[in-house]
């Protein structure tokens, strides 16, 4: 009793930090809940094999109510591009499907090890090149560009985030000011995480390792914990974001990615 007690503390304070984060820089919240949960399954007994399935799954579904939250938040300031989410939309929930499908084949430690690698190259390009020269004045249109939104959605849904990751480095090469590229981000988060958690609900259905109170990849008990911290502290992270400076604003994503980079390395190969 006092084991699970433990537990859904750690939940509900990783909760509130993911929220923070979500409203800060746009990301879902799940470059935080994934490592988090991952160690928490591990306490509870479940399967290496599929943990970071279930890390994964749920904090997809953790992701829902938070960018709705989140990007509320952000629309209130004005800094939500719809016309980009109009645009980018279809193919970023093409991509979110597509990269559950294929998660759900390989191994937690090969999930483990690409979150980490993006991660630290998002990472580097925040930190290092914060006001590196754009590569378009504008976000492009195109046949050719549907690959960029859909590669989002993919990778993102792989590692169980809710895009803001890849979205926010990608809107800011395309000359789309950090606020209202993370304001844009949290909207993605939506797109990506419903398709990606009925994905990975799909993906583990009837899986006799799942952990009890899980539906598929996605338990319930994770999701119960975490999502009403997350909603709760996500307009907190908006409200701090439009405190920054655009250059501050990158160095502290960059920071904060690096730090979680580095600890999902060390899950993986140690």
């Amino acid at each position: 009793m006092e084991q699970w007690l433990i537990l859904g503390v750690a939940m509900l304070a990783t909760g509130l930090v993911a929220g923070v984060l979500a409203g800060l820089f746009g990301i879902g919240g799940g470059i935080v809940i994934v490592p988090v949960l991952e160690t928490a399954l591990g306490f509870a007994g479940v399967d290496p094999a599929i943990r970071m399935h279930v890390a994964v799954g749920t904090s997809l579904a953790t992701i829902i109510p938070t960018s709705i939250s989140s990007a509320r938040a952000h629309h209130q300031r004005k800094a939500v591009d719809v016309e980009i989410v109009k645009r980018w939309a279809i193919f970023v929930l093409t991509g979110a499907l597509l990269g559950a499908w294929v998660a759900s084949m390989v191994h937690s430690r090969v999930l483990a090890s690409i979150f980490a690698s993006l991660a630290f190259l998002v990472a580097i390009k925040m930190l290092f090149f914060p006001e590196s020269r754009n590569l378009t004045d504008d976000v492009p249109r195109g046949p050719l560009v549907s690959l960029i939104p859909t590669a989002i959605g993919g990778f993102s849904s792989m590692m169980g985030i809710g895009g803001g990751t890849f979205s926010v480095m990608t809107l800011t090469l395309f000359n789309v000011p950090i606020h209202r590229a993370v304001g844009t981000a949290a909207l993605f988060g939506l797109v990506i995480s419903l398709p990606g958690t009925l994905g990975f609900a799909i993906a583990g259905w009837g899986d006799p390792r799942i952990p009890a109170g899980s539906l598929g990849f996605v338990s319930f008990v994770g999701f119960a914990c975490i999502a009403p911290a997350t909603v709760l502290a996500a307009p907190w992270g908006a409200r701090i974001a439009h405190g920054f400076s655009a250059k501050r604003l990158n160095m502290l994503f960059g920071a904060f990615l690096v730090v979680a980079s580095i600890r999902l390395f060390y899950r993986a190969f140690l």
